[in-house]
């Protein structure tokens, strides 16, 4: 049976980029063979994603938007849960993924790679975000993150308990640490194209020291709850 790839989506209030992206999906696949999915996941949105996604699906069949509670943990749990692939691939509604990114993921899993991620570059000029950018094709925990990506075998994502739903932030790390742990993770060396706007919107040091602080915080034990209230004190 061919490797084939369920994608989901986590949203809220993206109607501004969200047919950007599935339309990115489409054009950047390198066929139609892999991507048997795409499960757009909202989470209450306010604006008219629901809505968008809704009637592009009309006419993209592999498209499928469905309700969640509001989460990204539990918006991809609840994607996760209908998708039929046997490789899950998470993606955040401002990423782009390189040319050919199915191929990519397929053969790293045939190959005995069960999940990893592609280095990211953010659209932005600044210094100190094309510097970050850089890092994240070396191997390091500390350059991971949600906005590269994450692929995984829908078998290891079951085994590992899926993503933990106590976790409103840091979400997307709490998986990537499991993975090191086990030593199954892989960075491909293809540049995904991720938005810097919330570093435009909260400044890119102010908000840069808030990540590294909730990081800090997480290594000297805080749990979900206490991160989730840093973040709500600081950044939201």
């Amino acid at each position: 049976m061919k490797p084939s790839i369920s994608i989901v989506i986590p949203v809220l209030n993206e109607s501004e980029t969200i047919i950007k992206l599935l339309a990115h999906l489409k054009e950047k696949a390198s066929s139609s063979i892999y991507v048997k999915q795409i499960i757009v996941v909202d989470g209450g949105s306010k604006d008219d994603t629901y809505k968008l996604v809704s009637s592009y699906s009309n006419h993209n069949p592999q498209v499928t938007v469905i309700k969640s509670a509001k989460g990204r943990a539990k918006q991809m749990n609840t994607g996760a849960a209908i998708a039929t692939s046997s490789i899950l691939y998470f993606l955040h509604a401002d990423s782009y993924p390189p040319q050919d990114y199915d191929k990519y993921i397929v053969e790293q899993v045939v190959t005995g790679n069960p999940a990893g991620c592609f280095k990211m570059k953010f659209d932005s000029n600044h210094w100190w975000l094309k510097l970050a950018g850089w890092l994240t094709q070396f191997k390091w925990r500390a350059c991971r993150g949600g906005d590269q990506s994450q692929f995984i075998t829908a078998q290891l994502f079951k085994e590992l308990g899926t993503f933990d739903e106590r976790y409103i932030i840091y979400e997307d790390n709490d998986l990537i640490n499991k993975l090191y742990a086990k030593r199954k993770f892989v960075v491909i060396q293809e540049w995904l194209t991720t938005s810097a706007r919330r570093y435009d919107e909260n400044g890119v040091w102010k908000l840069q020291f808030h990540f590294w602080s909730i990081y800090v915080r997480k290594w000297f034990g805080a749990s979900a709850e206490d991160l989730h209230k840093y973040y709500l004190k600081k950044i939201s």
